[in-house]
């Protein structure tokens, strides 16, 4: 039986100059499964969502903070990670960059985060059904359109 978590978390879509998303690769060091995620985490008890979210953006990228803008997207999320299961809403925020690719800082990262986040990727929006594991959320085309609605991802087919 998988021990079932709450957990109150916020995300950042970062953006760059030319609409690229950022995604982090982590590993499940439970099982070695691996998955692809914006940026973000837990909040902290007395943490506002964007709060946090401007805290996890720094943490693991050492983007900043400020770019996160101040309107988010709820998202029902439901995954498993490191032996459990969490469920709850996840607060989606966007962060947009002025340049193309910046560079990410992993100095922020806790020990353990340094061990399991292998690798980003700054990818275009129509690529990301190229990517070799699962992203998450599955519905991440949808939060972005919701956060972004003038985004060049917005005449694509609804799948």
């Amino acid at each position: 039986m998988v021990e079932t978590t709450h957990r109150p978390a916020a995300r950042v879509i970062c953006l760059d100059a030319a609409h690229r998303l950022l995604l982090l690769h982590w590993r499940d060091p439970f099982d070695g499964t691996w998955l692809w995620e914006p940026p973000g985490g837990g909040i902290e008890p007395g943490e506002t969502p964007l709060v946090a979210a401007r805290r996890e953006l720094a943490e693991e990228t050492g983007l900043d903070p400020a770019a996160v803008l101040d309107r988010s997207v709820p998202v029902d999320r439901d995954v498993q990670w490191n032996g459990k299961r969490y469920i709850g809403t996840e607060h989606f925020f966007v962060a947009q960059f002025a340049h193309e690719q910046p560079s990410l800082v992993r100095t922020g990262l806790l020990p353990d985060e340094q061990v399991n986040l292998d690798a980003h990727v700054w990818i275009e929006w129509s690529d990301l059904s190229s990517l070799p594991d699962p992203v998450e959320p599955p519905q991440l085309l949808a939060v972005l359109g919701a956060l972004v609605p003038e985004g060049p991802w917005r005449n694509r087919d609804r799948a």
